[in-house]
C-alpha cells in the first residue's frame, strides 16, 4: 500500500479464535479494523485446546508470547493406549515439555487473550449479520438490529453455518456418523484415583467405533476430557451446549480400560455435540468478500487442528492485505484464497482419516502401520511455518508484484 493512502478499513464477522486472532494480525499490520459479534459478549465455553507449534508460532510473532506462556500447559508428551490399556505408541521426555508439540490450554483463556490485546473500540457485540452487498469499491453490513457498516472488505469468520459462505455455495454441512462428549475435571479429583502418571500427558485410548482423550489444562489445575462415539439413535444436535448423561457415557465405555472408568466417574456432568465439517470448495469468495477458518474449511477434531488453521488464514491474509490497496484488494483476496485452500483440504482430509484410524476394531488395527503415532503423522501439520509459506507463494507469483 503507498502510505499516502487512507488505510484500508476491515470489517470481520465472528468473534471466535479466528476472528480475533485475524484482527489482532490486521492492525498489527497497520489496517484499521472492526470486528462484529452476534453474541452479547465475547465468551468460550468451557472447553480444552491443543494449540499446535504451527499456530503457536503465529501468536508468538504477533507478541503474544508471554501471555501463551502464562496460559499454557506443561506436559510430558503423549501416550496411545489401546482400550485395553496397552501402550501403542509413547511420546516422553524425562522432564516437562511439549514432546507432542501441542500447548494444551483452556479455549476461554486464549479467546480472553485475543480480546485483550485489540482496543474496545473496535469490538462489536449484539451484531448478528444478516445481509451484505457489495459494489466495485466497498461492502456494506447489514445486522438484525438494523444497523449498517460499511467497509473495503469483508472478511467472514462467522463459522461452519456462515452467512457469506452459503451466499456463494449451496452446500450444507455433514454429518461425521459421531458425537462427542466433553467434560472437566479438577485435578484433585484424580490425583488419589491411580492415575498419576496420566495427569501430566495426552492420554488417548482407541478401540471398536470409539476413543477417548485426556490432557490437562488451566495449568494443571483441570483435566479436559473429550470421548467420541457413535450416534445415539437419531440425535444430530450441532451444540457445544447441549447436556449428556454422564451414566449414558459410562455404558459407552463399560468394558474398557478400569482407568477410563475412573476418569469417566469424576465428571459431575457431561456435554455433548454432533460432529461436522465441510467439504471443501473451489473458491471462497467474491469481489472484496472472503471466508476464514471455520466458514472455509470446517474440519474434525480428530488433529486439533480446527483453531490451528484459522490463525494460519489470519497471518497470511494479514500479509497479503498489508500490501493491497482499493484497487487490488480483490486480487489479493484471491491470492490468499489459492494458497491456503491446498493446504486447508489436506488437513481437511486427514483429519478424517485419522479418526477413522483411533476407531479401527481389533481385526483391523494393521491398517494404522506399525509404529503408529499422530506425532509422526502430524510432522508436516505443526512444523509449517506459515510466513515462509507467504514468501514462498509471493516470490513464485509474477501477477502481484
Amino acid at each position: 500500500m503507498n502510505r499516502t493512502e487512507k488505510p484500508l478499513q476491515i470489517a470481520i464477522v465472528g468473534g471466535g479464535i479466528g476472528g480475533l486472532t485475524t484482527a489482532v494480525a490486521l492492525q498489527k499490520a497497520g489496517l484499521r479494523v472492526d470486528i462484529f459479534e452476534q453474541a452479547q459478549q465475547f465468551t468460550e465455553l468451557g472447553a480444552g485446546i491443543g494449540l499446535g507449534k504451527n499456530a503457536a508460532l503465529v501468536l508468538n510473532r504477533l507478541g503474544l508470547g508471554e501471555q501463551i506462556e502464562a496460559i499454557k500447559t506443561p506436559i510430558r508428551g503423549l501416550t496411545l493406549r489401546t482400550w485395553r490399556g496397552e501402550v501403542v505408541n509413547k511420546s516422553d521426555s524425562a522432564a516437562p515439555s511439549n514432546a507432542f508439540n501441542s500447548i494444551p490450554m483452556h479455549r476461554a483463556d486464549l479467546l480472553t487473550l485475543l480480546h485483550d490485546a485489540l482496543p474496545e473500540q473496535i469490538m462489536h457485540t449484539g451484531k448478528k449479520c444478516v445481509a451484505f452487498r457489495q459494489d466495485d469499491t466497498s461492502v456494506q453490513l447489514s445486522f438484525a438490529d438494523g444497523s449498517t457498516f460499511t467497509a473495503d472488505a469483508i472478511i467472514a469468520a462467522d463459522g461452519i453455518h456462515s452467512l457469506f459462505r452459503n451466499s456463494f455455495h449451496p452446500d450444507q454441512p455433514i454429518f461425521a456418523n459421531q458425537i462427542a462428549y466433553r467434560g472437566l475435571i479438577p485435578m484433585e479429583r484424580l490425583t488419589n484415583a491411580g492415575l498419576e502418571e496420566e495427569l501430566q500427558q495426552f492420554i488417548m485410548w482407541m478401540g471398536p467405533h470409539r476413543h477417548f482423550l485426556i490432557f490437562p489444562i488451566s495449568r494443571g489445575r483441570i483435566m479436559n476430557v473429550v470421548a467420541f462415539v457413535p450416534p445415539e439413535s437419531d440425535w444430530r444436535v450441532e451444540s457445544w451446549t447441549a447436556a449428556g448423561d454422564v451414566e449414558q457415557l459410562a455404558a459407552e465405555f463399560r468394558d474398557w480400560d478400569e482407568k477410563v472408568a475412573r476418569i469417566i466417574s469424576a465428571l459431575d456432568k457431561t456435554l455433548r455435540w454432533a460432529l461436522y465439517d465441510r467439504e471443501h470448495l473451489d473458491f471462497w469468495g467474491v469481489g472484496r468478500v472472503t471466508l476464514l477458518g471455520d466458514a472455509a474449511h470446517a474440519m474434525l477434531p480428530h488433529q486439533g487442528q480446527g483453531a490451528g488453521q484459522s490463525i494460519e488464514d489470519a497471518a497470511f491474509l494479514a500479509r497479503c492485505l498489508q500490501r493491497a490497496t482499493q484497487e487490488t484488494l480483490p486480487q489479493w483476496l484471491r491470492f490468499y484464497e489459492e494458497q491456503r485452500k491446498t493446504r486447508t483440504t489436506q488437513v481437511q482430509q486427514t483429519t478424517r482419516v485419522a479418526g477413522t484410524l483411533y476407531d479401527l476394531p481389533d481385526n483391523e488395527v494393521n491398517r494404522r502401520g506399525e509404529n503408529f503415532s499422530p506425532v509422526e503423522r502430524m510432522k508436516w501439520v505443526l512444523n509449517y511455518d506459515v510466513d515462509q509459506a507467504f514468501d514462498e507463494a509471493l516470490q513464485a507469483q509474477t501477477r502481484l508484484q
